[in-house]
C-alpha cells in the first residue's frame, strides 16, 4: 500500500472515531476552529433569535416591513439578534430594528464575503471569521432559535442546514419560516412532498414550523423558550396582539 493510501485511511479512521465521541462532535469541532480565532470577547447578556434572511430587500415593500416588525417586536420582548454581519438588504434592516430599539445584535461574517456584504459597523459584536462553516456554526451555538425570513439561496440553505442538524440531534433549538406573503409556499409544499414520498420523516418535518404572522413566532418562541429563558410573561402577552 503506497504513503498516500496509507494516509487516506488513517485520515479516514480518525475522522470516524470523531464522529463516534458524541452527538454534539460535529457542532463542537467546528466551534474549536471559530474559538482559534480572535474575535470580539461576548458582550451581550439577552437570548438571541438567528435571523437568517436576504442581503436584498425584495421587489415588494412587504418583505422589508415584515422583517422590521419582527425585528422591533423581538427586541421589545428582550431579545437579541445573531445574523450574517451585513448592513445591506433585509440583513441591515433587521439589525438597525433591533439596534433602535436597544437590542444587541451579533453578526458573523466570513471574511472573504467583506468584498460582497458590506459588514454593520455599528453592532454590539462583530465576528470575522474564516469560513461559512465557521459563521453558520457560531450563529447555532449563540442563538436560542431560528427564523428564515424570505432570502435567496444562503437563506434557504441555512435553514434547512439547521433542520438538518436537529434531525441529527445536534440541536433541540425552535426552527420557524417566517411565510411573509406566501414566500415560502413552495418550499412547504416540497417539504410535504417529501413526507408524502417516504423521504423525510414527519416528525423531523414537523419541527420546521410554518409561521404566516409575526404573532406565531412569538407564540412559537412562548411555548418553547419562555419559562426557560424567564420572558414567558412578556411573550405570553403578546401572543394575545397582532405584531405582523
Amino acid at each position: 500500500m503506497t504513503s498516500h493510501a496509507v494516509s487516506y485511511f488513517q485520515t479516514k479512521l480518525e475522522h470516524e472515531k470523531i464522529k463516534c465521541y458524541g452527538k454534539n462532535i460535529m457542532m463542537d469541532s467546528v466551534l474549536k476552529m471559530t474559538a482559534k480565532h480572535k474575535n470580539p470577547t461576548p458582550k451581550t447578556n439577552q437570548p438571541l433569535i438567528a435571523l437568517y434572511c436576504g442581503s436584498r430587500s425584495g421587489n415588494k415593500p412587504i418583505y422589508q416591513e415584515k422583517a422590521i416588525a419582527l425585528a422591533q417586536s423581538l427586541s421589545d420582548l428582550g431579545f437579541g439578534l445573531v445574523y450574517g454581519g451585513a448592513s445591506i438588504g433585509l440583513m441591515g434592516q433587521v439589525a438597525d430594528a433591533f439596534r433602535q430599539r436597544g437590542g444587541q445584535t451579533v453578526g458573523v461574517i466570513p471574511e472573504f464575503m467583506l468584498d460582497y456584504e458590506i459588514a454593520h459597523n455599528q453592532l454590539t459584536e462583530l465576528h470575522i471569521v474564516e469560513s461559512m462553516h465557521e459563521r453558520k456554526a457560531m450563529m447555532a451555538e449563540r442563538a436560542s432559535a431560528f427564523v428564515a425570513l424570505p432570502g435567496g439561496l444562503g437563506t434557504f440553505e441555512e435553514i434547512l442546514e439547521i433542520a438538518t442538524w436537529g434531525q441529527l440531534n445536534q440541536h433541540q433549538k425552535p426552527m420557524m419560516l417566517y411565510n411573509v406573503n406566501g414566500f415560502y409556499d413552495a418550499l412547504i409544499a416540497q417539504l410535504d412532498h417529501a413526507v408524502s414520498e417516504g423521504f423525510l420523516p414527519p416528525q423531523h418535518r414537523a419541527k420546521l414550523i410554518i409561521c404566516n404572522h409575526a404573532d406565531q413566532i412569538v407564540g412559537a418562541l412562548a411555548r418553547d423558550l419562555g419559562e426557560a429563558l424567564g420572558v414567558g410573561g412578556h411573550l405570553t402577552a403578546l401572543r394575545r396582539t397582532q405584531v405582523g
